[in-house]
């Protein structure tokens, strides 16, 4: 039958003499990619040390029960996947901890949207609520009674006073999320200020020099609170049709947060109290959420031409998002990024939308029937060796009424934008083939790890998936803590890490930075790093010319892969710069750096 280009079968027979050459023998070992291990060879044979998913893992999560050491429940894991026997009655090093369910406490509206003028004041609160996750309530928080929190609509170049009040049970700061603005009000404890402690308040003065997608999240345990439901988005409206470089008509624009929850049948799965758990590969979750709910239905009229501002509120997870018609994919035509338009538009069939990035997208629905709004990623069981094709549905779009006024004919031309084609890509011009100024390696050190998860770890480390799309390994991923897994990002000329590093730069300088994923790690990670209060244009992957240019502040380094950057530093102030994979930032992975 037809195989796929990244599948084999490897087959080691016994040959009498090492010179045959038409192997006959009897077949001894198989291999079947992408895993490297061998096993006997038999047909039904399941991977050494693996069994499938346990009898309380039903329905595509698992029950909590039973409890583990510690008090933890099990991991929820994904349907069919194999589960390692051998780490049976492990814990992690950290108490489980969840916020206690308040009946009084709100359940989550959908989000408001503000348009704010210049000098606007707004309160904005977290406080406890109550979401709906796998069709029943859980505890969570909510900012001004919202899940996602309400939408940001500003002008560019306008400024906004925002009184913070902190009424969760941990300190918290509130980080806005590409903005350059002042360093004060970056939102970053232990830099910018000192977190808020619970009852506590802070003013942030916020500034929006550049039109483009934000949001805003906690940046102290981000994997608690961000993950519970503290997150919002900020549109910034170009001043002028001069600043935004043309901008397409649509009939209507939609901001869409993508998130997942970890959760089973008992509920959401807990937190480490002390210190985060799945500090591996990052809190991947079991339910998909789309402006805060599971397969949130939206509406829409025949040939109607939207917007879509998609924004990755998720811990750790990379999303490819596309939207699946009655007659198949439709084309979405990709717009922007993070803090700007493309220099030329283009088309795609999807977006992949890593933790903390933003894209602007452009789709005509059809003239009926549903359209699915769908993350479609292969996932690889690590254990068994095989690759997992797996689509899930975070929302639809149901396509009835009256036809929308045609915008059919702009809606298919691709826009170029000059100004920008001539700033960004002479910018790529001048810096793409000088050496870099700076380089990093994105790597992984491991400190007491149980003897058991380290054996499985090494089990198969010839191939590295690129992007970690699905939670294939739960137990392995649950069982590190950030005490256990310390992700490094480590300058290679002087031999420094994270914080330790500490660069310092003149007001206005130009920057190329090359970031190196190491392969060699224990377990391989894709790593968005970003960096605050300034942004970044993304020069070169792997050594070849980006043809997609646009001002970004993160930027995605795939397991094993290089990318050159071209840092504009021209906001004074301390900067974090940091993975955005809520787990691997508390596990160390950040520097800072001063702009003078």
């Amino acid at each position: 039958g037809t195989v796929a280009l990244d599948k084999f079968l490897l087959l080691v027979t016994a040959e009498r003499s090492a010179a045959t050459r038409t192997r006959g023998g009897r077949i001894v070992l198989r291999g079947l990619s992408p895993s490297t291990r061998l096993d006997g060879h038999a047909p039904l044979a399941l991977p050494s040390g693996t069994a499938g998913p346990s009898p309380h893992l039903q329905a595509g999560h698992g029950n909590h029960r039973p409890v583990r050491p510690g008090g933890w429940p099990m991991p929820p894991m994904i349907a069919g996947i194999s589960m390692a026997q051998s780490l049976a009655g492990l814990s992690p090093g950290a108490t489980p901890w969840l916020p206690a369910m308040d009946s009084m406490a709100p359940i989550a509206a959908t989000s408001d949207v503000l348009r704010l003028g210049d000098g606007d004041t707004l309160r904005l609160e977290a406080a406890p609520g109550r979401r709906i996750i796998g069709g029943r309530q859980e505890a969570g928080y909510l900012f001004n009674g919202q899940a996602p929190g309400p939408i940001l609509d500003v002008l560019q170049g306008s400024n906004l006073v925002v009184e913070f009040i902190n009424r969760t049970e941990w300190p918290a700061a509130i980080h806005w999320h590409g903005l350059r603005l002042d360093a004060a009000s970056d939102g970053v404890p232990g830099l910018t200020q000192e977190a808020v402690p619970p009852g506590g308040r802070f003013l942030y003065r916020l500034r929006f020099p550049d039109a483009g997608i934000y949001w805003y999240h906690p940046h102290h345990r981000e994997d608690v609170l961000q993950d519970l439901g503290l997150y919002g988005t900020i549109v910034v409206r170009a001043a002028t049709a001069t600043s935004g470089a043309g901008v397409n008509p649509v009939h209507r624009e939609l901001p869409l947060v993508l998130d997942d929850v970890l959760a089973g049948e008992e509920g959401i799965f807990p937190y480490g109290s002390e210190t985060p758990t799945h500090a591996l590969m990052g809190r991947l979750g079991t339910h998909l959420l789309l402006n805060g709910a599971e397969r949130r239905r939206l509406e829409g009229k025949p040939a109607e031409v939207l917007r879509l501002l998609l924004v990755n509120a998720a811990s750790a997870r990379v999303f490819n998002v596309a939207l699946a018609g009655p007659e198949g994919d439709l084309p979405l035509k990709l717009v922007g990024a993070d803090a700007g338009l493309y220099a030329r538009e283009r088309w795609t069939a999807s977006a992949v939308v890593a933790p903390s990035e933003r894209y602007t997208v452009e789709v005509r629905l059809p003239a009926s029937g549903t359209v699915a709004l769908v993350n479609r990623v292969r996932a690889i069981d690590h254990t068994a060796g095989t690759f997992l094709p797996r689509e899930d549905t975070l929302g639809y779009f149901v396509v009835r009424g009256t036809a929308a006024p045609p915008l059919g004919a702009t809606f298919e031309r691709l826009r170029r934008r000059p100004d920008l084609e001539r700033e960004l890509g002479g910018l790529q011009r001048e810096h793409l083939q000088r050496a870099p100024d700076r380089e990093l390696l994105l790597t992984l050190k491991v400190d007491s790890l149980p003897f058991r998860l380290v054996q499985l770890l090494r089990l198969d480390t010839a191939y590295a998936h690129p992007v970690e799309w699905a939670p294939t390994m739960p137990m392995m991923d649950w069982l590190p803590t950030a005490a256990q897994a310390r992700w490094r990002l480590r300058e290679p000329a002087t031999g420094r890490e994270n914080h330790s590093i500490r660069w310092r730069f003149d007001r206005g300088a130009w920057v190329k930075l090359r970031l190196r994923n190491d392969r060699h790690t224990l377990h391989p990670m894709a790593h968005p790093i970003h960096l605050h209060g300034q942004r970044f244009l993304v020069l070169a992957r792997n050594g070849v010319a980006v043809g997609d240019l646009a001002w970004k502040d993160t930027a995605l380094v795939p397991a094993g892969g290089m990318v050159d950057l071209l840092l504009d530093l021209s906001n004074p102030g301390s900067w974090m710069l940091h993975c955005h994979i809520a787990e691997h930032l508390a596990a160390g992975m950040h520097t800072a750096l001063d702009v003078d």
